[in-house]
């Protein structure tokens, strides 16, 4: 099981960070190999969570246009599930404490034009996610929409329009269902990493090991040639 945590921390070091311009200290990629890179201008901050998945890939793509390059910047503790996919062909912004459920996309443009569709990447227009936002399962969040601080977007939604802060919404198009309510005060992914890059390293790799502990070569060996309830 160790050597497992070590060959993903191998090869996370070795084929991803380097695709990133910039990556923050605690960063954590589970399943690396189901994670795609594609183009500059793709920056992570501190203590950043991506999970990949088999037959989910997470892909972080910019793209660039006779306009430039577009940028993706995910700030500080974000989660990042399988099957997120996200596209920049101008900007996309996840600033501190955003979590994006799998089978998310967010796209900053339209990518052929309306009329013509020879053109490409037709009409953009930057998206940006205030701090603590989180869009629900296989949600769409398009172009030029600006989601406000700690807002929830429901599964399945499609924002195509600004949602203000501090709201639950849902629906295509998405809509506010209602005020998130100040009942409780809101927790943060920040709240789990108010300790030094070493000490959260330790809780990754524990997280992890408490996870596999109980998986063995030849129980994983098994599980592919013989495979029963609960592989």
């Amino acid at each position: 099981m160790r050597a497992g945590l070590a060959l993903r921390r191998f090869y996370a070091r070795h084929f991803l960070v380097p695709q990133f311009d910039a990556v923050g200290e605690g960063w954590d990629f589970k399943k690396p190999w189901y994670v795609r890179i594609a183009g500059p201008g793709i920056r992570l901050g501190r203590f950043v969570h991506v999970v990949g998945a088999w037959g989910r890939p997470v892909e972080l793509c910019t793209f660039s246009t006779s306009e430039g390059t577009g940028e993706l910047v995910i700030g500080d503790h974000c989660l990042i599930s399988p099957g997120v996919r996200i596209s920049a062909a101008r900007r996309v912004e996840l600033r501190d404490d955003c979590m994006l459920a799998s089978g998310v996309y967010l796209t900053d443009a339209d990518w052929h034009d309306v009329h013509d569709r020879t053109r490409a990447p037709g009409r953009c227009a930057p998206i940006v996610l205030e701090r603590n936002v989180w869009i629900g399962d296989g949600a769409i969040v398009c172009k030029g929409v600006h989601i406000g601080e700690n807002t929830i977007v429901g599964a399945g939604s499609v924002v195509v329009s600004d949602l203000p802060a501090d709201s639950i919404a849902a629906g295509n198009p998405a809509r506010v269902m209602r005020p998130l309510g100040d009942e409780e005060r809101v927790v943060t992914r920040a709240s789990l990493f108010q300790h030094s890059a070493t000490e959260a390293d330790r809780k990754n790799a524990y997280l992890s090991f408490y996870t596999l502990c109980g998986n063995t070569f030849g129980g994983w060996l098994r599980a592919r040639l013989f495979p029963t309830v609960g592989d």
